[in-house]
């Protein structure tokens, strides 16, 4: 099986031979092609902005750049590969030379989502595509049936997070080739895995962008953001800009067979068109591949737009599957960690109660108003929507990443606050994320990493640790220069797993429970999922730090959580129906009688009462 997606970006291989290069750049009056560093051919402009050039001796594997007038020379911003990084030439690349054996795949439904997020160069030693692929049995052993991989876009250097990416259409060089990357999706394919990709529409890293040489209508000055002009959704130029980035979402989707993608802060993009490029991109997915197989869009979305949520009558979604649920994460890290600094304290003054909200109604926040945000409304009523539009967490790159040090949730909490968040985390009817490492609570920190240029590097340095000087235990400068220099190489090799711990305890018995977990939720919840729309759920708040949720799946049984962070004991009424669950400090006696000692928890699934 071929795949190929058609674009009228970047250089296409041609039927009869030949290549025909292209190249949108509507803020220089000519441009060359270099050639395999051998020859410059004058490219014809075609209208709009567009350079074009057909060589009939130009080959898959071929490399070339683009000359500007000043002298310049620029890779292909719709680069398929650039073997030598940003700033080096762009190779030719024919989709068809890689043999897709997975044609029957068709996806899988959102219902049965248990997320993985995973860092390509961090989650093995080898760090690349084909040391993921030496690890996707563990995963679908663990109960995992989705990956959800952070960018791989061509970004500068050997090591990054992924969202300083400048050649969104190229996977980088140092996880493989495209076809590594192929291979890695055909074989979670195999195992009965999706795979998500995250990418990055709200900016341009700050090394390789070379489109503001040739292009400026690529951003629009009116809107400002944290790393300059917006990228011009809205403008005048803004229609090539958005199909430039349509195209990269169906292409990522076609031409790899991804099960869908994870847009990176749509928070963060400024189009006041309508419909908006979020909406735009995602109709063009549900109605282009999406009618063909199960395909997923994942929003990450400060402002908790519930509107990009909606679904259509047949209950299926229109612009967005699901989005991260930040305010979940928050009210279960304050509840797990004693932490109320920074957007915590949003959190810090009835945690149980945010919590309760979140599983009751998707967001904490639906047009309330946020103390930390200076009293600014944030959110859109959620209630409506079924639970399968917010992906549940307790770790993510960012939450855990954005700390000084890197610390996971199982370095700030006890052992049994664990047991109960991750209890409700895996077996609440969200779809659940798990993040690399975090099944075994893994030792290694996950610290915020590049490898920038000597100058851009240590102004990265710089900001890093100036952006910490506003909490208190950073105040002294000594203090700040103990935070990881992220430009260099021990930080990050200092996150790369340590896979021999699942050997070891702690590490075992935590991967034991995950699984047993997830086994549970394979066997009893995920199957009941499918039709339930808002589940009709049932709140009540037993204590300040106490809480029952109760809720209707799909086929009419009823799911319960009861579940104490208090430090004082408390009784209530026994859940009736069949035990899916009781963390490690509730017996058989103190479930029969209704007792919740600290930090306890249970689950069980009833039938539905009949009329």
């Amino acid at each position: 099986m071929k795949r190929h997606h058609v674009m009228p970006f970047g250089a296409a291989l041609l039927d009869g031979g030949g290549v025909c290069f292209r190249l949108w750049a509507p803020g220089v009056a000519d441009v060359k092609l270099q050639l395999d560093e051998q020859q410059e051919l004058p490219m014809a402009a075609v209208g709009g902005g567009r350079f074009e050039l057909t060589v009939a001796t130009a080959h898959a594997g071929s490399r070339y750049r683009f000359r500007l007038p000043d002298g310049l020379l620029v890779p292909d911003p719709a680069s398929r590969r650039n073997p030598e990084d940003v700033h080096g030439p762009s190779e030719v690349v024919d989709p068809a030379a890689f043999d897709w054996p997975d044609d029957n795949w068709r996806g899988r439904p959102w219902e049965e989502a248990v997320i993985y997020e995973l860092h390509i160069g961090s989650f093995t030693p080898a760090g690349n595509f084909a040391g993921v692929i030496e690890r996707l049995d563990y995963l679908a052993d663990l109960g995992v049936t989705a990956l959800e991989i952070m960018p791989v876009a061509d970004f500068p250097g050997l090591h990054n997070w992924g969202y300083d990416g400048v050649l969104p259409f190229a996977p980088d060089t140092a996880y493989g080739k495209p076809e590594d990357f192929k291979r890695l999706i055909a074989a979670a394919h195999q195992r009965g895995l999706m795979v998500l990709l995250d990418v990055v529409y709200n900016h341009f890293g700050p090394e390789g962008n070379y489109l503001h040489a040739y292009a400026p209508d690529f951003f629009n000055p009116r809107h400002a953001t944290p790393w300059g002009a917006a990228i011009n959704f809205d403008g005048p130029g803004s229609r090539t800009v958005r199909d430039f980035f349509i195209h990269n979402a169906l292409y990522w989707i076609e031409e790899f067979h991804l099960d869908g993608l994870r847009l990176d802060a749509i928070h963060a993009i400024c189009d006041d068109s309508s419909p908006d490029i979020v909406e735009e991109l995602g109709a063009a997915v549900r109605n282009g591949p999406g009618r063909e197989r199960q395909v997923h869009i994942v929003l990450e979305n400060d402002h908790n737009a519930a509107h990009y949520l909606s679904r259509d009558e047949s209950r299926r979604w229109r612009y967005g599957t699901a989005q991260w649920n930040d305010d979940i994460h928050h009210a279960l890290h304050v509840l797990a960690s004693g932490e109320t600094d920074g957007y915590y304290a949003d959190y810090a003054k009835a945690p149980v109660q945010m919590l309760g909200r979140c599983l009751s109604s998707g967001f904490a926040f639906q047009n309330d108003p946020s103390p930390f945000r200076n009293g600014e409304l944030r959110g859109e009523p959620s209630s409506h929507l079924p639970p399968a539009a917010f992906v549940d967490f307790l770790q993510t790159h960012d939450q855990i990443g954005n700390r000084a040090f890197g610390e996971r949730l199982c370095h700030l909490a006890t052992p049994e606050a664990m047991e109960v968040v991750t209890a409700i985390l895996l077996l609440a009817p969200q779809p659940p994320m798990l993040f690399m490492g975090e099944e075994f609570a893994a030792e290694q920190p996950f610290l915020f990493f590049c490898d920038f240029g000597p100058e851009l590097a240590r102004l990265v340095t710089e900001g890093r640790r100036r952006e910490f000087a506003q909490f208190k235990r950073f105040a002294d400068p000594a203090a700040r220069e103990r935070i990881p220099d992220p430009n260099a190489l021990a930080t990050f090799a200092t996150c790369v797993l340590d896979w021999k711990a699942i050997e070891r305890e702690p590490h075992r018995a935590t991967l034991k429970l995950h699984r047993r977990l997830l086994a549970l939720r394979r066997e009893w919840i995920a199957p009941r999922l499918a039709g339930m729309n808002n589940g009709s759920p049932q709140l009540k708040l037993l204590s300040e730090r106490a809480l029952a949720v109760r809720w209707q799946l799909g086929d009419g049984s009823l799911l319960s959580l009861v579940a104490n962070f208090g430090e004082q004991p408390l009784t209530t009424t026994p859940e009736s129906g069949k035990l899916l669950f009781a963390t490690s400090k509730l017996d058989a006696a103190a479930l029969a009688a209704g007792r919740l000692p600290p930090s306890s928890a249970s689950w069980h699934l009833a039938a539905k009462a009949s009329s």
